[in-house]
């Protein structure tokens, strides 16, 4: 009888990883290079070399467990923006109105406080007339 559980486990080399890494860094300067590099060939030869290189360079990396985490850490992202709950348009007029106050407010209590200090320092203290 076979006691080993049927799932397969997949082990990834950290090499083979960091070689995938490698290869899309190299691929993206290789890009870059080829982009000055075909200066003489034409523009569009110089943005056909960047641009495939580029991209050859993004589905390298994505294949990469980086790569398939990043992906998998944007679906997660976007499942959650999806359950939030977003205010109503009459909700954000209230909100902004009360923050626009409470600016008003605060500016109106730290003029009368300056005010004040300006008044009890430099006439009452000082007795500085102007």
């Amino acid at each position: 009888m076979n006691t080993m559980s049927s799932t397969e486990v997949q082990t990834v080399t950290p090499g083979a990883e960091k070689a995938k890494l490698a290869g899309a860094v190299l691929l993206a300067l290789g890009g870059l290079v080829a982009y000055y590099l075909l200066a003489k060939q034409g523009t569009l030869a110089q943005w056909g070399a960047l641009i495939g290189l580029l991209l050859a360079a993004v589905l390298l990396f994505l294949v990469s467990e980086q790569g398939k985490a990043l992906i998998a850490h944007g679906r997660d992202s976007w499942r959650e923006a999806r359950k939030v709950v977003w205010p109503t348009r009459k909700e954000s007029l209230q909100m902004t109105g009360y923050v626009f106050a409470f600016v008003v407010v605060t500016a109106l209590f730290l003029w009368v406080t300056d005010k004040t200090l300006e008044w009890v320092m430099y006439d009452l203290l000082l007795g500085w007339k102007r």
